[in-house]
């Protein structure tokens, strides 16, 4: 297989070329030297690469946590017990955001109702609630 140009690389792997360079930016691919009067070219196997930092993206992770995961998924010392243990925190993450979610639509669901039931000409409840007064008391 021959190697790609970052056209064909971003096409292969699901991501657009400015996704490939910040990628290189922020040293999760390595960007190849550029020939004299030619294209870099990219070995077959970041392709791989970007679809793996691609789908932990999806899957939550941060970039800085994708490398420490790229570094992991290299080292051929470590178990997968570690990787075990950064996703569980990812979950145990995940579950703390749900949470604060939760709390935010109840807050706003409280607030869409006093704002249905509230037909007073003068000042919503909603924009009272967000610069900071209660619409509850006045």
């Amino acid at each position: 297989m021959t190697d790609l140009t970052i056209g064909a690389l971003a096409k292969s792997a699901g991501v657009g070329v400015e996704t490939i360079r910040f990628y290189e930016r922020q040293g999760l691919i390595e960007q190849p030297q550029r020939p004299v009067g030619g294209f870099r070219h990219y070995p077959q196997d970041v392709v791989m690469r970007v679809r793996f930092i691609r789908r932990a993206k999806e899957l939550g992770f941060s970039l800085k946590e994708i490398g420490e995961l790229l570094d992991l998924a290299l080292d051929p010392m470590q178990s997968c017990s570690e990787v075990k243990r950064r996703a569980e925190a990812k979950v145990s993450d995940i579950d703390r955001k749900i949470e604060a979610l939760a709390k935010i639509k109840e807050e706003l669901s409280r607030l869409v109702v006093a704002c249905g039931t509230q037909n007073q000409p003068q000042g919503c409840p909603i924009i009272e609630s967000i610069v900071g007064e209660d619409p509850d008391t006045g």
